[in-house]
């Protein structure tokens, strides 16, 4: 028995409501003409206060860093970074619904914005826009698909059925930097850094927020742990960057291992919204020499990074050498 056409719509409808992300349809004049459940939860409007007509607009803001989207990078500092106001929901310039819908149609991408909930408060949340389109090309409507970025990591940009905190934090990457230092000095036990940071990690903070950066740094740092050495050690340093403690005996070696992990970079797998986004590594190299200093081992390996990301990014340099990977 054929289904009609009601019972179509009727089905349609049911399927966008299991879907835990806020769908809004959109009719060629803007009028809304489906409104999903999700949709109606994230921000206290339901079906009966909006459907037939336009999305109220104080409902979305958008948040200042978009408005670099589609514009070219500024000239990056290797020593870069962001220094706002932590990201906290609360829009640093209000920003209207034109606004959104002009960066959504410039960018295709989703965007970082605030939702306002009907009650009055606010959101964080990435939206994103949707032209429908007939067989012929003919102009249908648009699909706004909106989630707030607490729940971002359900989205399949980095899922990775491996433990999470995999690295160690700062305070216990300085204390095994002194035990490795401690062991250099007294039994001459080679080691060396790899300092590295993710190329995209900042233009990614600022314009996909917080939660993404983190998701995009988790995956990177399972790729790269993939590639240590059983004796070796990885952890975060700062924000956006890692510190590997190595036990290569040259430097020779040591710039080796990080081209190595410089290729895998390439290779980690870093989804958003279903763009799939490519990673790159610029990494500074330094072995210990007689007569080191803990803090000049460090300055120069964290020079040696800086001279990677000047160069271009995507490649190792050591501390006394010019960048050799690419």
């Amino acid at each position: 028995m054929a289904v009609d056409s009601a019972r179509r719509i009727e089905m349609l409808g049911a399927t966008l409501d299991l879907l835990e992300e806020g769908v809004a349809v959109l009719d060629p004049n803007s009028i809304v003409i489906y409104w999903n459940d999700a949709a109606a939860a994230l921000t206290g409007y339901r079906p009966m206060d909006i459907l037939s007509r336009r999305i109220p607009p104080e409902l979305y803001e958008l948040h200042e860093h978009h408005l670099l989207c589609g514009c070219p990078d500024p000239p990056h500092h290797p020593i870069e970074r962001y220094t706002g106001p932590p990201y906290s929901g609360q829009l640093y310039n209000q920003k209207s619904l034109a606004d959104v819908m002009s960066a959504t149609n410039e960018s295709g991408k989703p965007v970082l914005v605030t939702i306002r909930h009907h009650l009055g408060h606010t959101l964080p949340a990435m939206l994103r826009r949707a032209p429908l389109k007939d067989a012929l090309g003919g102009n249908l409507g648009t699909a706004l698909l909106f989630r707030p970025t607490e729940q971002i990591d359900a989205l399949p940009h980095g899922d990775n059925s491996e433990d999470s905190a995999i690295g160690r934090s700062q305070e216990e990457i300085e204390e095994r930097l002194d035990e490795a230092f401690h062991e250099w000095k007294t039994e001459h036990v080679p080691f060396g850094l790899l300092w590295i940071t993710i190329d995209q990690a900042a233009q990614m903070r600022r314009t996909h927020g917080r939660d993404a950066c983190e998701a995009m740094l988790d995956i990177v740092e399972h790729r790269l742990t993939q590639g240590l050495r059983p004796n070796e050690i990885i952890g975060r340093w700062g924000t956006d960057e890692f510190l590997v403690i190595c036990h290569e005996r040259t430097a020779a070696m040591l710039l080796e291992h990080g081209d190595h992990l410089v290729g895998l970079t390439r290779t980690a797998k870093f989804r958003w919204w279903g763009d799939h986004i490519s990673l790159t590594a610029s990494i500074g190299a330094e072995q210990t020499v007689e007569g080191d200093t803990l803090s000049r081992l460090m300055l120069t390996a964290q020079q040696a990074m800086h001279a990677s990301v000047y160069a271009g990014g995507n490649r190792v340099t050591h501390g006394r050498e010019q960048p050799c990977s690419q």
